[in-house]
């Protein structure tokens, strides 16, 4: 996999090569902000970009931008944002697309799972971290997020998450054809369309809870 690395923090971006490096992957360039990022891209055609989504040089949205730059230019590039904070706004708007994701800083720590994860978006799936979705799910209360059980509401996090009924049932240690049925009730339940392609089955999972919480 060849990765370009885009992160502010001199300690973390060097940090980050390693971790790819180390994994047998190849660092084709690393920046210390977005600039030009879209340009290295061009040259570099990397499978995935990892960038923060706060950068010079005004800290706010600058990878989120750089993100949507990316996709749009490269649909098959996969993006990976980083944040340090929950910003659940830039989260539903760009994680229905087709090989991007968006984590906490802090999973990175988890390296196994991290790398696993970057492979998921690298080969066009999608990754949304565990604290946002549990964030936007336990949130809405009085919704029609309630008919879910307990277990039913665990799987609805993993879909969003952007895991497979595969890695769901791995997740959860159950058969794929249980995992199928709590997965066939959870969008019965939502009034969502079922669809057996991942990255739609996320968008359409991520757009109700948009609903859900009235953002535009």
């Amino acid at each position: 996999m060849r990765v370009v690395i885009v992160e502010d923090q001199a300690l973390l971006r060097e940090g980050l090569a390693r971790l790819f490096a180390d994994g047998g992957h190849d660092v084709v360039a690393t920046l210390g902000d977005g600039v030009t990022v879209s340009q290295v891209v061009d040259d570099e055609k990397p499978d995935l970009v990892v960038l923060d989504i706060r950068m010079p040089p005004t800290y706010t949205d600058e990878g989120a931008r750089a993100a949507r730059e990316i996709k749009d230019r490269h649909a098959d590039v996969g993006v990976l944002v980083l944040s340090q904070h929950i910003e659940t706004t830039h989260a539903v708007d760009l994680v229905g697309r087709p090989g991007f994701g968006y984590l906490l800083k802090d999973r990175v720590l988890e390296v196994e799972e991290f790398l696993a994860t970057a492979g998921r978006v690298a080969s066009g799936g999608s990754a949304l971290d565990p604290i946002v979705v549990g964030t936007l799910v336990t949130a809405a209360a009085g919704s029609p997020l309630d008919r879910l059980s307990e277990r039913e509401r665990r799987v609805l996090e993993l879909m969003a998450e952007g895991l497979t009924n595969t890695g769901i049932a791995q997740q959860l240690v159950l058969s794929e054809r249980t995992v199928e049925a709590h997965v066939r009730h959870v969008l019965l339940k939502l009034d969502i369309p079922e669809s057996d392609e991942g990255n739609r089955r996320v968008l359409a999972v991520l757009t109700h809870l948009r609903d859900v919480h009235g953002w535009s």
